[in-house]
């Protein structure tokens, strides 16, 4: 199958699932494709997909991995003590592992087209990892009880299937609602840490960072980014060798801004 097969052949199947979107006609123009399927992705429960199928998915995204372009390591500049700025699509980085800004779900964005990093991730990773999701917080219940719900700065390990990176891990953030407290901005520095113990305990050596909680959970982008250098700064001394590379990944002017300012 060509590329565009692909395309339509996965959006045949994934409206086959969807009673209500069944006679959906797919557009004719590539663009309006492509939002079909990340669409149907996005709202797709974590269910079995057969094998052949996700093969198909999954030649379809690294094809679409390789189009947008792999971002390895070796092309962003070491600022200092291993660490480094870089804006952009956090999806195309090659490196051991990315840092997803979760919610206490963990099943990812299940709005069509939202563009918030969670949404992304989901999407170019591919199905499996909605039902990786699931799976371990269907362990995390039947160990807790019905009403779990992952807590703040407690990070999840997920493999990363179609992205260029090997792991994920993802972490919820503190939500700021109201003024910011001294307890906000703790949580903030335990996901930072925390995930940065995580990737140790797995071997991971380099480690991309989105800006946790500076979107939809309103923690303020300069102090956000103060406490991301100070915190990471702090255990990459104390644990010589453990994590060799940690990327801030930025998206906005702004954010490039204050973490320039801190690591230049």
């Amino acid at each position: 199958m060509t590329h565009e097969e692909k395309r339509n052949y996965l959006i045949r199947l994934l409206l086959a699932e969807q009673p209500r979107y069944r006679n959906i006609e797919i557009p004719a123009d590539e663009k309006g494709q492509k939002d079909l399927l990340r669409s149907l992705m996005n709202i797709r429960m974590p269910k079995k997909l057969d094998d052949s199928v996700l093969a198909v998915q999954d030649e379809y995204l690294r094809e679409c991995a390789r189009e947008n372009g792999i971002v390895t390591l070796s092309e962003i500049p070491v600022i200092r003590d291993g660490m480094s700025i870089w804006q952009g699509d956090i999806t195309t980085l090659e490196c051991d592992a990315i840092v997803n800004a979760a919610n206490s779900q963990m099943l990812g964005c299940f709005v069509p087209m939202h563009t918030c990093i969670d949404n992304c991730i989901h999407t170019f990773a591919g199905v499996q990892l909605r039902a990786e999701c699931a799976r371990q917080m269907k362990e995390l219940r039947d160990k807790y009880g019905a009403d779990y719900e992952q807590p703040t700065a407690v990070p999840m390990l997920t493999d990363a299937y179609n992205l260029p990176a090997k792991k994920i891990v993802h972490i919820v953030g503190p939500i700021v609602q109201g003024r910011l407290t001294p307890a906000l901005e703790k949580d903030l520095a335990d996901s930072y840490k925390n995930t940065l113990d995580l990737c140790a305990k797995n071997d991971l050596k380099s480690v991309a960072f989105c800006c946790i909680s500076t979107g939809v959970f309103c923690f303020p982008n300069k102090r956000a980014a103060e406490i991301a250098v100070e915190t990471v700064e702090k255990w990459l001394k104390e644990h010589g060798g453990a994590v060799d590379r940690v990327i801030f990944n930025v998206f906005k002017d702004e954010d490039k801004a204050y973490y320039e300012e801190l690591l230049y």
